[in-house]
């Protein structure tokens, strides 16, 4: 039987990702080389969410810690968003916040 967590972490790895690649693309049009670390980060933080989605699917041996990795890019891209005024860049924030928490309550479990 799946951790009761699951659903409710992949769904928030997929939904950082997302958040993830439109803020970086949105970056990219405004002022990419004022926005690079934003961009770079944004782009890392929805690859390792993709990564951790599917590893999850699959039951792989690493998505504990891939969870773990995944909890702590997230921290760090919503910490980095959240300080830009950019709606783009909240939203972004937003979802890799609740990305952190899925993945550390997944890990806790």
């Amino acid at each position: 039987m799946r951790d009761p967590n699951f659903e409710q972490c992949v769904q928030a790895c997929y939904e950082c990702a997302v958040a993830c690649d439109q803020c970086a693309a949105a970056c990219l049009q405004e002022n990419a080389s004022r926005m690079k670390h934003c961009i770079a980060l944004c782009t890392d933080c929805a690859a390792v969410c993709r990564l951790c989605a599917a590893l999850l699917a699959r039951d792989g041996e690493f998505a504990n810690a891939l969870c773990t990795l995944c909890a702590q890019v997230c921290d760090a891209c919503a910490r980095l968003c959240s300080t830009h005024d950019a709606e783009h860049c909240q939203v972004c924030a937003g979802a890799c916040l609740g990305c952190t928490l899925a993945c550390r309550d997944m890990v806790e479990a």
